[in-house]
């Protein structure tokens, strides 16, 4: 089990490398740059705009903008700024005073505020809210849909995962706001606070849908799968209780090829929350995330990008040692 972790941790810096290399090239072959006019901003003069070139550095040619970049570089008072490498994700250059770092991480002062009350915590509030969701729901409707093969039961529970599959996150989140904002009044159209747990039901629930879905139809797939198996046939005819055998030898062997999609799983409700986020008004980093695109804000589309590089190699890794734990022989490998 070590032994599968160390090398799956040794791969963590090569995708990471590779990652950052090719955003950094899509990013720099995008035309204009990041003191081009908008529509809320006024026109940056070519001298103004030499200036700021020089003081980011990027009037320097692409290979040393990288290393500066991902390793680090000396600056004006003589003292070396570290870079990636030491978890310095750069300036905004858009958002005047705020490192990349400030935008993410940053807690806005008040009472009760807390790492949850970044942008990122926001996002990351979502996500495991959305899974839980998913989770609690989507395993027991696979089980019961299992159970219940070629029934009414199994029909309805196929019809509603195939809707949660086929149907995008953005589409059933338009619903929700027209059935419980529109219609009965229960949530605000646009909410003004996101302190407790009563705002994130709907845009959880809504958000989770898919992943259920995926949830439930693997949960059904899987069991099915044990359920044929030689051991279970073997256990029934020992004269074991069908509760003891669904429950202790089929639920159980059931779960290992499930636990794998649930860290892809959570990582995928982080990285593609943007939409939702959007839709409902939470604050979190994809919206930064939209703008920053727009803005060719190359720090904070590069600081993003890593960020969500580093939770999919984590995701994937606490699916290493999920693994591990449901079954013994990955612990005794």
């Amino acid at each position: 089990m070590t032994g599968l972790l160390f090398r799956r941790f040794i791969w963590f810096f090569p995708v990471i490398f590779v990652i950052s290399l090719i955003t950094f090239a899509l990013m720099k072959l995008a035309p204009g740059g990041p003191w081009d006019r908008d529509a809320e901003s006024k026109q940056v003069d070519p001298r103004t705009q030499k200036l700021l070139d020089q003081r980011f550095g990027l009037d320097r040619p692409l290979p040393e903008q990288y290393l500066r970049y991902m390793v680090g570089y000396p600056n004006a008072k003589g003292s070396f700024e570290c870079g990636v490498v030491c978890g310095n994700l750069g300036p905004s250059y858009r958002q005047r005073g705020k490192s990349v770092q400030d935008i993410f991480f940053g807690v806005p002062e008040g009472d009760g505020r807390n790492f949850f009350h970044s942008k990122f915590g926001y996002s990351l509030r979502l996500g495991l809210l959305s899974l839980s969701f998913a989770v609690v729901v989507g395993i027991p409707l696979g089980v019961l849909s299992a159970l219940r093969q070629n029934t009414s039961v199994d029909y309805i529970i196929t019809l509603v995962t195939n809707v949660g599959v086929a149907v995008p996150s953005f589409v059933v989140a338009f619903f929700a706001i027209i059935v419980f904002a529109v219609g009965l009044h229960l949530i605000p159209v646009v909410q003004k606070s996101w302190s407790g747990i009563t705002p994130w039901i709907v845009p959880a629930m809504v958000f989770g849908f898919g992943t259920l879905a995926q949830t439930a139809r693997f949960t059904r797939s899987a069991m099915l799968e044990v359920m044929r198996q030689e051991f279970i046939r073997a256990a029934r005819s020992k004269g074991l209780r069908e509760r003891v055998v669904i429950w202790k030898h089929t639920v159980r062997n059931m779960l290992i090829p499930v636990v794998t999609n649930l860290g892809p799983a959570l990582v995928g409700l982080i990285t593609g929350s943007i939409v939702i986020e959007n839709i409902f008004g939470i604050p979190g980093i994809g919206r930064d995330f939209v703008q920053s695109i727009g803005n060719r804000d190359y720090s904070l589309i590069m600081g993003t990008t890593l960020l969500y590089a580093v939770l999919i190699v984590l995701g994937n890794l606490s699916v290493d040692v999920l693994y591990g734990l449901i079954d013994p022989r990955v612990r005794s490998e």
